[in-house]
């Protein structure tokens, strides 16, 4: 195969197959701005200045920006996050002596690419915000009856999730008026965590005028809800990462040929390999759940009464035992900028991820705890690892078979997927604000 040239544009001019089974109909059909909700400007600049702002948060120091950063791929280069009681950012974050967290973030925090597409309708590691028309907001989320309307889309409705964790952005129990209006389990309504954030927000002048100008239906700081806010931030992220620029895009538009390894790892992915079962469609991603054997760190998905450390992914919203230990596939777009990778971010190396997918349960029997990127915090992250009755669970769920990939092979599947990177999304469009109407620091390396 050395030497040889992927020509998608001759392929479907011909309608032949290409690449020893690498077909014109294997591939996904280009993005388009049909793919995509459109974003106003104006809206997204708002939502900029909010993502970059740590006034959301009860102790006014996180911001959204400080665990999805541009420059570490919309996340933090980190395999599981400090919100609340770190300081810092990205491989320089550590613990704030004076406000010490209760524990890490329980996942890897999640990419932001193309979540303004329209086959977006599943969010989270476990997909606990889905589009739901049956449900009166149209969403199914753990608010249930409690959740409400005005949310513009999913994505929108995704970003009241971190202001109410504590260990994220909220704060804990008796830190801010926030945290507390969240232990007393008050949400939504007027005195409710939201609102109090709103209030936050339509006290700075600047944000007041930007917000009238902005949503015609806003006419004074006191119309300014929560769901302006939130949509608002959607916009921004849909507007500023919205990635269709990369090599890939030109395969797929016929504009561009790959060559070498690019070319070989193309044909092991939408080949002998088996990546595009799951990573399908020109998201790469089939949007559904799957055991792939993935090591567990940190302190896990469990309710404040529960003491283990397990995360049980998709079963802990649905409680079918068919999906305990799955998670949401999710989109490869810039994939090689998002490291560390996994739900608790076990791989710091994408070549190791790669290969461990092949043949999950082997990789989790000499899984190597070196690859992980974590801020020295005094934790019990290895308690699952540590458990073999725990190791043995996630391996007994794993759905796949095991697949004999060679280094070269791996290799070349991992060169293809430099092809997803995107050059417009190592900065972002809009890019970091110098400052924010608040006043207060903007997160920057």
């Amino acid at each position: 195969m050395r030497g040889l040239v992927f020509r998608f544009a001759m392929s479907m001019a011909m309608g032949i197959g290409v690449m020893s089974g690498v077909r014109a109909a294997d591939l996904p059909p280009p993005l388009t701005d049909a793919d995509f909700r459109p974003v106003r400007f104006e809206e997204a600049q708002l939502g900029q200045l909010l993502f970059y702002d740590p006034l959301l948060s009860g102790n006014k120091e996180v911001a959204c920006a400080t665990c999805h950063h541009p420059a570490f791929g919309t996340g933090d280069g980190l395999s599981l996050s400090l919100g609340d009681g770190g300081m810092g950012l990205g491989l320089n974050r550590v613990v704030d002596p004076k406000n010490l967290p209760e524990q890490r973030v329980p996942r890897n925090a999640q990419p932001l690419f193309n979540l303004g597409a329209k086959q977006m309708t599943v969010l989270f590691h476990d997909g606990r915000v889905e589009v739901d028309a049956t449900r009166p907001s149209g969403l199914r989320t753990p608010l249930e009856e409690e959740m409400v309307g005005g949310f513009a889309s999913i994505i929108s409705a995704q970003t009241m999730f971190p202001v109410l964790s504590g260990d994220e952005m909220a704060g804990h129990y008796s830190e801010n008026e926030i945290s507390q209006a969240v232990r007393r389990g008050t949400l939504t309504g007027k005195g409710g965590a939201w609102d109090l954030i709103a209030q936050r927000v339509a006290a700075v002048p600047d944000y007041a005028a930007r917000f009238v100008a902005v949503y015609p239906d806003v006419t004074a700081p006191d119309d300014i809800g929560f769901t302006d806010i939130s949509n608002a931030i959607a916009a921004f992220m849909e507007f500023e990462w919205r990635s269709d620029t990369a090599p890939y895009d030109g395969l797929l538009a016929g504009e561009d040929s790959f060559l070498g390894a690019q070319a070989r790892g193309l044909e092991l992915f939408y080949g002998a390999a088996g990546c595009a079962a799951c990573h399908s469609g020109p998201l790469l991603t089939d949007f559904d759940f799957h055991a792939m054997g993935q090591p567990q760190l940190g302190p896990g998905k469990a309710a404040r009464f529960e003491r283990h450390a397990r995360d049980e992914g998709r079963f802990r919203v649905t409680g079918q035992d068919a999906d305990r230990f799955a998670f949401r596939t999710p989109s490869l777009r810039n994939v090689a900028l998002t490291g560390p990778w996994g739900h608790s971010g076990a791989y710091g190396d994408l070549a190791r991820f790669v290969a461990a997918h092949a043949d999950p349960r082997a990789a989790l029997r000499r899984y190597d705890r070196s690859g992980v990127v974590l801020p020295e915090f005094e934790a019990a992250d290895w308690r699952i690892m540590d458990d073999p009755a725990e190791v043995a669970a996630i391996s007994a769920a794993v759905e796949v078979e095991p697949l004999a990939l060679e280094a070269q092979e791996v290799a070349d599947i991992v060169a293809f997927l430099h092809s997803l990177t995107d050059p417009a999304m190592k900065a972002g469009r809009l890019g970091v604000p110098t400052a924010v109407p608040s006043g207060l620091p903007v997160p920057k390396p």
